[in-house]
């Protein structure tokens, strides 16, 4: 049997994002998958990003990584989600990516997959929990199969005990932060590698 396929699509405004999704993928690989690594398109004005420096740098920064398109979510059998929160659900450059899945979703291309989420925020309150909900409820809606990480590894008690996928505070992805990641990315492909055995 092939090795899993995985997406691991993402966005990122300053970085810890970008950084979360390629301690996924590396980590994915090593648990045997292929991984395509996307990021969601900007979608912010162009002088809104330009007007802030740090915005403005990552976006350039990851200019090299193409975006995502609904190719990778058909080829894919199981989604590994990263974004930030904006006010208390994920940020609207992923949920425009979203948007554009209706036709593939109408077409029962997006059901019977795997799917996993990780956010940041700037304080640990801020939504983490209510962005990983929201996202799961939108694979609920695909058909996907949910896989969070739950309390299934120390690494998770290690980066603050988040059942629902790994949160990152104030943009640091520390060790135990990417061994958590590594985590929910691993046990992501172990699920998908048995719901296609």
């Amino acid at each position: 049997m092939a090795d899993p396929k995985i997406a691991v699509i993402f966005y990122s405004t300053y970085g810890a994002n970008q950084q979360v999704a390629e301690a996924a993928a590396e980590a994915a690989r090593a648990a045997g998958a292929e991984v395509r690594l996307r990021r969601a398109p900007e979608t912010a004005p162009r002088e809104v990003v330009e007007a802030q420096d740090a915005w403005k740098a990552q976006l350039e920064a990851m200019a090299d990584i193409p975006e995502a398109t609904a190719e990778e979510m058909d080829w894919a059998d199981g989604y590994f989600f990263a974004a930030p929160t904006r006010f208390g659900v994920v940020a609207s450059q992923m949920r425009a990516f979203i948007d554009t899945l209706g036709p593939l979703w109408m077409e029962g291309k997006l059901a019977d997959k795997t799917f996993t989420a990780t956010t940041s925020t700037q304080s640990p309150h801020g939504g983490q929990e209510t962005t990983l909900l929201s996202l799961y409820t939108t694979a609920m809606h695909w058909g996907c199969v949910v896989v969070a990480p739950g309390y299934t590894d120390q690494s998770v008690f290690d980066a603050g005990g988040n059942p629902y996928g790994a949160a990152i505070t104030a943009g640091t992805v520390d060790a135990p932060k990417r061994a958590a990641v590594a985590h929910q990315a691993t046990r992501l492909v172990q699920m998908t590698a048995k719901l296609r055995a």
